[in-house]
């Protein structure tokens, strides 16, 4: 196992930007604002030849009793007790504050290992910015600067100097599915996520915006391994009017992007808005494979949850390829299945089809219905193979397919899906035409010999035919 150094501090005294420095990534949402990390964010990092885990958390509010203060106070206590060294933030240019101590006191009361770290020291003196932090009684004050990377690299030595050097493990296993879990602002998916893993990992509260990093948390269910991807939610883009949730947003579409199967999560207590339907559109785009998850199903009566369901047909159509569930995160009821369909999905973008199957598959498709004419000519269908995965594209080759309609695509990705039995995942269409080897070049001019044989085979020619 490898050592975990999880970082601890006030609000905006600089762990996130720490933990980009050690993971050497972009990962943690970084602005100068407090209270912008919530959940823990996990992370890996080397100095020298010695790996380790990072752990950021959120803002130590120790005075909080409750709201969202009290949930990543809860999350960072989480976070201490599966540390093997804490790295104890404090702001060098705020001095010793009253929640610094409070801090220190309860951290000692946990008996993990602590470093003393005075951030944001850069250009002042050593022993100066350290002398008043000797109060929290955590021995030595370690000045750093995690925006510029002063002493960082000495204080991680530091802080693994006792552990064991481990070798990374280097694992032969394919890598576990990504699952992200997207949608609006409030409509269950830190609720959804947490059902999933079957703790509560991640803060899930009654307010919109609560989640404003993509925050990638590894499990196991029945001996697999996946990867699941808590998301902020998408606003409309009138609505996002904050930097933070810019950037929240923007998070969100690399989530979508780096995930292999989306669950898209809407609210069946309000109805389909035009925000489901772009978040929806942009995981269409993106070509990963969806699942569709009506949350808050309960309470509904009968009349209600048809109406939902006329109003996902109508809004939604372009997703028929996906499953739907109606579920309630917050009791649990249907979770299985969603992640059932999700290794259904996950199976169908990544299948491989053999070539001698899709042309085959193809001919039974045009003997069924043939590409409309573009022109005076019929596009000629030959043969079919498999170009990538993640959405499976289909390379199709042939002559006259420049100008094959949108439409008879879509049949042919129908098609396609139903001989191969690929539900959940897009497909794309790509069509190769052969070109003629002779198009665009000019015959050589004729020699003075050529011309003189070609003069006179065209008088043979007239004394024979007249």
């Amino acid at each position: 196992m490898l050592p975990t150094l999880v970082l601890v501090g006030r609000p905006n005294v600089g762990k996130s930007t720490l933990f980009n420095r050690l993971t050497r990534s972009r990962d943690a949402l970084v602005a100068d604002q407090p209270g912008l990390t919530r959940d823990r964010h996990y992370g890996k990092g080397r100095v020298g030849e010695r790996p380790y885990l990072v752990v950021d958390t959120g803002g130590l509010e120790p005075v909080a009793k409750d709201g969202i203060l009290f949930e990543m106070a809860k999350q960072s206590r989480q976070a201490v007790d599966e540390a093997d060294m804490v790295l104890f933030l404090v702001d060098g240019r705020a001095g010793c504050t009253p929640q610094d101590a409070i801090i220190a006191e309860q951290l000692r009361k946990t008996g993990k290992p602590i470093l003393l770290l005075v951030n944001k020291a850069e250009g002042m003196q050593r022993a100066r910015v350290a002398a008043e932090f000797f109060e929290l009684g955590l021995g030595e004050p370690l000045p750093i600067s995690s925006a510029h990377g002063d002493n960082v690299t000495e204080v991680v030595e530091i802080a693994l100097e006792n552990f064991p050097l481990e070798a990374e493990e280097e694992s032969t296993e394919e890598k576990p599915p990504k699952i992200a879990i997207v949608g609006r602002p409030n409509v269950g998916k830190s609720t959804l996520v947490n059902a999933i893993l079957g703790e509560q990992r991640v803060i899930a509260f009654d307010q919109p915006g609560t989640t404003r990093d993509s925050i990638y948390i590894d499990f196991e269910r029945d001996g697999r391994q996946y990867t699941i991807i808590d998301t902020a939610g998408v606003r409309r883009r009138g609505k996002v009017d904050e930097a933070v949730e810019k950037f929240s947003v923007i998070k969100t579409m690399q989530a979508i992007e780096d995930a292999n199967v989306v669950v898209l999560v809407v609210d069946a207590r309000d109805q389909i808005t035009e925000q489901d339907a772009h978040v929806a559109d942009f995981v269409l785009q993106a070509g990963r494979a969806l699942v569709l998850a009506v949350n808050k199903w309960d309470g509904l009566d009968e009349h209600q949850r048809g109406m939902v369901k006329n109003d996902i047909e109508r809004k939604l159509h372009f997703l028929s390829f996906a499953k739907r569930h109606y579920i309630s995160a917050l009791n649990g009821n249907g979770i299985a299945d969603v992640l059932k369909s999700v290794n259904e999905a996950y199976a169908a973008a990544m299948a491989k089809l053999s070539t001698p199957k899709l042309t085959r598959a193809l001919i039974a498709a045009l003997e069924k219905q043939m590409p409309p004419k573009s022109g005076r000519f019929t596009p000629k269908m030959r043969y079919a193979h498999q170009g990538g995965s993640n959405p499976p594209l289909i390379v199709i080759h042939g002559s006259g397919l420049d100008d094959v309609p949108a439409s008879y695509s879509r049949y042919l990705e129908r098609t396609f899906c139903e001989i191969f039995k690929l539900q959940g995942t897009p497909m794309k269409i790509q069509y190769k035409s052969s070109k003629n080897p002779f198009e665009g070049t000019k015959p050589k001019p004729l020699t003075e010999a050529e011309q003189r044989k070609a003069h006179r085979a065209r008088i043979r020619g007239r004394k024979l035919y007249g």
